[in-house]
């Protein structure tokens, strides 16, 4: 006679590897490389500095 099987256990191992394999596509599809990544993150701070250094005064009228 064959071991009884605990029916939890296989619902959740099956869950699991849907889950697994959902975010094995959804990286292949949407992940990024490191380069990729680290160029965008300059490509912001190049923005932002640019940004910044065109920042008006905000000293009201009349002081300084």
């Amino acid at each position: 006679m064959s071991q009884p099987v605990n029916l939890n256990k296989v619902r959740k191992a099956r869950a699991r590897a849907d889950k697994r394999a959902r975010a094995d596509q959804n990286a292949a599809s949407h992940g990024r490389t490191k380069a990729e990544k680290s160029r965008d993150r300059a490509e912001a701070a190049k923005a932002q500095r640019h940004l910044d250094q065109h920042r008006r005064d905000t000293t009201p009228e009349g002081e300084a």
